[in-house]
C-alpha cells in the first residue's frame, strides 16, 4: 500500500505577487516585449496564457542547442565530430518538453531540413574557430542594478569568445546591419552591462549571428562596437519605463504589422 500522501497542488500566485516579482527582476526579452505591446507582455508574463510552440520558434530552438553543445565541446577542449552534432541536432529536433507544436501538412520536414541545412553551413564556414577556447558558453548571469533604482538585470550569455560577446539568431530574411543593430540594442546593451558588471572589464564587442533561412543558407554577421555612454543611459531609461508601466499597470495594446503574427491576437481583439 502506498502511504504516502500526495503533495498539495502549488498555490496560485495573485496578479499582484507576479507583477511584484516582475518588478525585481527583468531580462532583455521581457523589456522588449513591454516595449513593444504592453498587453502582449500582460497576456505572457502576468497572465501566463499557454500557447503552442510556433514551427520558427521550435527551429531556432534546435539550432541554439546544436551550437550551444559544439561551444561547450570547444570549452572542454573535446571537440565534436559532424556525426555528433548531427545526432545532437535529431534530439534537439524530437524534444516537444516545452509543448506541441503546430505544424502544417509537410512543414516539419522541410523546417527539420532547414534547420540541419543552417547548422551545417555555420560549423562548415567556421565563424568560430573550432580550436579556439571560448570564455564563456550559455553563462547565466545578473547584475544589482539597485543602486541606479532599477531591478536585476538577468539574462544568458550565448558565448563570449576573447572578451567580445556573440549571440546567435535565426532569421527568414538577409539582415540589415543598421536595423539589426537598432532592433537588437536592448539585449545588446544588456548583454555588455552584464559582461561588465560580472567581470569588471569592458567587452572588446557583440557580434550578431545570423543564420539565414535562405534556399541556400547563408550566415550575416553584424560587429558592434562596446556599449557607449548614451546606449547605457537609453538602457537604464527603458528600464525606469518598465518599473512605472509595471507600477500603473498600464496594459494597454499597441496596433501595428507585428500584430499579423501575433499568438494573442484574439485575446487583444476582446480586450478594452
Amino acid at each position: 500500500m502506498n502511504t504516502l500522501a500526495e503533495a498539495p497542488p502549488p498555490e496560485a500566485r495573485s496578479e499582484k505577487d507576479i507583477i511584484a516579482g516582475l518588478q525585481e527582476k527583468i531580462s532583455a526579452s521581457r523589456l522588449s516585449l513591454f516595449l513593444q505591446c504592453r498587453l502582449k507582455f500582460y497576456f505572457r508574463y502576468v497572465l501566463r496564457l499557454p500557447k503552442p510552440k510556433t514551427p520558427s520558434l521550435h527551429l531556432g530552438s534546435a539550432v541554439h542547442t546544436v551550437l550551444k553543445t559544439w561551444n561547450k565541446a570547444r570549452w572542454l577542449q573535446q571537440p565534436l565530430s559532424l556525426k555528433a552534432v548531427h545526432q545532437t541536432y535529431l534530439k534537439a529536433w524530437a524534444d516537444t518538453t516545452e509543448g506541441p507544436v503546430q505544424w502544417e501538412p509537410g512543414e516539419e520536414e522541410a523546417d527539420k531540413t532547414t534547420g540541419w541545412r543552417l547548422c551545417d553551413t555555420y560549423l562548415r564556414e567556421s565563424h568560430v574557430p573550432a580550436d579556439l577556447k571560448p570564455d564563456a558558453v550559455e553563462v547565466p548571469v545578473e547584475a544589482d542594478l539597485t543602486s541606479h533604482g532599477l531591478p536585476r538585470l538577468i539574462g544568458v550569455l550565448d558565448l563570449v569568445q576573447q572578451r567580445q560577446i556573440i549571440d546567435y539568431k535565426t532569421a527568414s530574411s538577409t539582415p540589415n546591419p543598421d536595423k539589426a543593430a537598432h532592433s537588437n540594442e536592448i539585449q545588446t546593451s544588456s548583454y555588455s552591462e552584464l559582461y561588465r558588471h560580472n567581470t569588471g572589464a569592458i567587452e572588446t564587442g557583440v557580434q550578431l549571428h545570423h543564420l539565414v533561412k535562405l534556399k541556400n543558407p547563408k550566415v550575416v554577421i553584424t560587429t558592434l562596437p562596446p556599449m557607449r555612454p548614451p546606449q547605457q543611459t537609453r538602457l537604464f531609461k527603458q528600464m525606469e519605463a518598465y518599473l512605472d508601466g509595471l507600477q500603473r499597470q498600464h496594459f494597454v495594446p499597441s496596433p501595428g504589422m507585428q500584430c499579423l503574427s501575433c499568438e494573442f491576437f484574439n485575446e487583444c481583439r476582446r480586450w478594452h
